[in-house]
């Protein structure tokens, strides 16, 4: 087993990519904790508009309402037809009802709280959402965009208004101040947002959506792969889909019951064909955990899980580019899309969400854009193959450790760590590994959720087996660090930034949450820490 790095530095780690990553970060993190909200805003509108699925034109309230006496009839016709009721008088959730006011209020309220609670918790999301409440009834469109600002925005400026009179406050007077303070400020910036934010924010959209309608009628959509397969595996794969699809692909789908833009990042099939293809062609680690990952990521929805196969060969991205483009165009060609975001981008989101005329499009996009990467990841994993065995660090070495282990029938710590030394997936470890005594362990990822989890239950299962106790393990977003953990666990590509956020932590980066070393040496560290903390309280 290799020994754990010890590095002293306290340097907050910066550069570039982990600014645009942080930033496209906190965009998606105001959407994503809403997407059940979007999700079921998606099945609302399937269900009951007037080409839904269950919309019916001939309902007899009277008959339904019958058995439940006149007052209750009265009470619940008032009801229904408060819900919705189209032009003729029918009952039945339509546009005017339900599912208008959920797109126009209730989601844009919802992103502007979450995006106000990151930057000043409560009272920045109170004030974020009031600010929000200018851009909605100033606009005709749904105001995601503007609530991705003015949330952000009222919370920032409220942080700011606090610390004027911070501790300056009798006492007896902080809740008269701190309220109307609050709600001075949120008039002021809803009526500013009314009058200043919306009409930009409304010509913004339109512009952007214009953009898009003109990618689609000039046949060029697909050549939006080119940018977002590799933002993906950057990890800004929430920040894109999140952050700038979802919100215009609603409006689009608020226009026509469906857009292709909730396709564009969250289709399975780019990502399950290079897994595939690593399955059969790749070597070594690669090879071996390959069609555990195309389950998680094809059913899982977990897409990270691909990333670290196109990093460490990165001319796997072509393959991804090509698959995600075959995809696109597909769903162009069919006009095909879903009803709302695939969240995660399961296959089997995916088809919840996919209306009845899209079903043929959909899985063909899926099955077209599989077959094209794996292809493509296919014939680079071939004509590769011969110089990474000649290299015998990244090919025969693992694979000769990943036969082995498959002959004894279970995984060595001894044999990986003899892979550790050259094998990319091995990752690294560094921070403090003797000193801190290791109690409370996170998996940190971009959203805290999918890769992250299941990185944690990986970790957690180890180390119940091996009768370790008094060790925490979960998982959470970078963003939501803060210092108290004693060991985070993080992506090669997105350590950098966890340090910024835990510099105290001991930090280990890997390249795959599934099936790293570095998690039998993160359980040997805590084992031998217990073991050396038993002895000391033994000699005491």
């Amino acid at each position: 087993m290799t020994s754990t790095t010890v590095t002293s530095t306290t340097k907050k780690p910066g550069g570039a990519r982990v600014h645009v990553q942080r930033f496209g970060t906190f965009l998606s993190n105001m959407v994503m904790p809403n997407i059940p909200a979007f999700i079921a805003w998606g099945f609302i509108t399937a269900l009951f508009i007037s080409t839904g699925w269950l919309q019916n034109t001939g309902w007899d309230i009277n008959g339904i309402l019958g058995g439940f006496g006149e007052q209750s009839k009265i009470g619940w016709q008032g009801a229904m037809t408060t819900l919705a009721q189209d032009d003729n008088g029918n009952v039945s959730v339509l546009y005017t009802g339900l599912v208008s006011p959920m797109i126009t209020y209730l989601l844009p309220l919802l992103i502007a709280n979450t995006g106000g609670r990151m930057v000043y918790g409560v009272r920045g999301g109170v004030v974020g959402s009031i600010a929000t409440m200018g851009v909605i009834v100033g606009s005709t469109i749904p105001m995601f965009i503007g609530a991705m600002i003015m949330g952000p925005l009222g919370a920032y400026l409220m942080k700011q208004v606090d610390r004027l009179w911070e501790n300056k406050i009798k006492a007896g007077f902080e809740m008269l101040v701190n309220n109307f303070s609050a709600g001075i400020l949120g008039m002021l910036l809803a009526i500013g947002a009314f009058f200043g934010i919306a009409p930009i924010v409304e010509w913004l959209s339109s512009v952007l959506g214009g953009a898009v309608n003109w990618l689609v009628s000039a046949h060029l959509l697909p050549l939006a792969s080119i940018l977002i397969e590799p933002g993906k595996v950057l990890f800004l794969n929430n920040a894109i889909n999140h952050g700038v699809l979802t919100p215009l692909g609603v409006e689009q789908a608020q226009q026509t019951g469906k857009s292709i833009l909730f396709l564009l990042e969250a289709n399975p099939g780019p990502g399950f064909g290079i897994l595939i293809a690593y399955s059969i062609f790749g070597l070594g680690i690669a090879r071996a955990s390959a069609p555990g990952a195309a389950l998680i990521q094809f059913v899982g929805g977990i897409h990270e899980i691909y990333f670290p196969y196109v990093l460490m060969k990165p001319m796997i991205i072509i393959a991804a580019i090509l698959g995600g483009m075959t995809g696109i165009a597909i769903n162009v060609t069919f006009g095909s899309g879903l009803r709302a975001p695939a969240s995660p981008g399961s296959i089997i989101a995916v088809l919840l969400q996919t209306p009845g005329d899209s079903f043929v499009g959909v899985i063909l996009s899926v099955i077209g854009a599989a077959a094209v990467s794996f292809i493509v990841a296919s014939i680079i994993l071939r004509a590769s193959r011969k110089r990474d065995l000649a290299a015998g660090n990244a090919g025969d070495l693992s694979a000769a450790v990943a036969q082995t282990e498959a002959n004894k029938g279970k995984s060595s710590s001894v044999l990986e760590g003899l892979v550790n030394e050259g094998e990319h997936d091995a990752g690294d470890a560094q921070g403090d590994g003797t000193d801190r005594l290791v109690r409370n362990i996170v998996f940190a990822c971009d959203a805290g959720m999918g890769s992250s989890a299941m990185g944690a239950s990986v970790l957690r299962n180890k180390i119940k087996k091996a009768g370790v106790e008094g060790v925490t393990v979960s998982n959470q977003a970078i963003a939501n660090l803060d210092g108290t953990a004693d060991l985070v666990i993080t992506q090669r590509e997105l350590t950098d930034r966890a340090k910024g956020q835990s510099p105290d932590s001991v930090h280990v980066s890997v390249d795959n949450f599934m099936n790293s070393p570095k998690y039998d040496e993160v359980v040997d560290l805590v084992k031998n820490q217990q073991g050396a903390t038993a002895t000391e309280d033994a000699t005491k």
